[in-house]
C-alpha cells in the first residue's frame, strides 16, 4: 500500500498534537491520594504536589491547586454564634426585669454566714467558749471530735442536750439511744424548729446533712438514715463539744 507524503506530515501532526494535550494531564486519584499539609498559622490545607510544584520547577501546574483555602473551623464557630447572639439579642425589646427568688433572702444569707439570732463576732466566740474544750472549733469551724472522746456519749440521766453556745434545748434525754458509734446519737430533736439540716458536701464522695443549732448556727453534727426503724430511722449524730447536759428537775 502506497501512503503520500502529505499523509505522513499529517499523521506526524495529529500525534504531536496528541502528546501536546496529554502531557499536561493529571490523574485525579494523584490530587485526591496526595498528602494535605496543614497550616499551624492560617487553618489552610494545602495539595502535596500543588505545594511542591512552586518550589520545584517555579511553574505551577495547570491543573493542581495551589492552596485550597477553607475558613477555619473556630472561625466558623465564632461567626455562628455571633449571627445567632445578634438574631436574639435584636428580637429582645428590653431585658426582663429579675426576679426577687433570683436573690437569697436576709435570713438565708445569714444562716450561709452561721449567723442565727443569738450572733456574735468571731473574736467573741472564741472569748465565750474558751473554757469548752474543743467546743470553738466544733461549734463556729465544723470541726469533728474523736469517737467516745465526750462524756456525754456514756450519760444515762433524764434531761436536756443543750447547745453549748446558746443554751437552746436540742435533745431530750429520751431520744438517746446507743448507737455504737462513739458520739452521742438521737432519733429526733425537741422539736423540728430546734435544729437547721442544710446538705454538707464537704467530702465530695460523701455527702451528708449538716445538722445546726438553728438559733446560734452552731455546727453540731450530721443526721443519717440509719437510726432505730422502730421510731424515727434517723441517727442525729452529735458532737459532744457542742452541747451541755441539763439534768431535769
Amino acid at each position: 500500500m502506497q501512503v503520500s507524503c502529505s499523509s505522513v506530515a499529517a499523521l506526524h501532526t495529529a500525534a504531536a498534537a496528541r502528546r501536546s494535550s496529554t502531557s499536561n494531564f493529571r490523574p485525579r486519584g494523584v490530587v485526591v491520594k496526595a498528602q494535605k499539609h496543614r497550616s499551624s498559622a492560617d487553618d489552610v490545607e494545602v495539595d502535596g504536589p500543588a505545594a511542591a510544584s512552586s518550589s520545584e520547577g517555579g511553574e505551577e501546574a495547570p491543573h493542581a491547586t495551589t492552596a485550597t483555602a477553607r475558613m477555619p473551623r473556630r472561625r466558623l464557630i465564632h461567626l455562628a454564634a455571633a449571627t445567632t447572639a445578634f438574631v436574639v439579642s435584636s428580637k429582645l425589646s428590653a431585658p426582663a426585669p429579675a426576679l426577687a427568688s433570683e436573690f437569697a433572702s436576709d435570713a438565708k444569707m445569714a444562716i450561709m454566714n452561721r449567723q442565727g439570732p443569738v450572733r456574735f463576732t468571731d473574736a467573741e466566740w472564741q472569748t465565750k467558749l474558751k473554757d469548752e474544750p474543743y467546743a470553738y472549733q466544733v461549734l463556729r469551724k465544723e470541726a469533728t471530735e474523736r469517737p467516745f472522746s465526750s462524756p456525754l456519749n456514756a450519760e444515762k440521766r433524764a434531761g436536756t442536750f443543750a447547745c453549748v453556745g446558746c443554751g437552746s434545748p436540742l435533745f431530750y434525754s429520751t431520744s438517746k439511744y446507743e448507737s455504737g458509734t462513739g458520739w452521742p446519737s438521737f432519733d429526733s430533736p425537741v422539736d423540728a424548729k430546734a435544729v437547721t439540716e442544710l446538705p454538707d458536701y464537704s467530702i465530695v464522695f460523701l455527702p451528708r446533712t449538716e445538722v445546726r443549732c438553728a438559733t446560734c448556727q452552731g455546727h453540731i453534727g450530721h443526721v443519717f438514715n440509719d437510726g432505730p426503724k422502730e421510731t424515727t430511722g434517723l441517727r442525729y449524730c452529735m458532737n459532744g463539744a457542742s452541747m451541755k447536759f441539763q439534768p431535769a428537775a
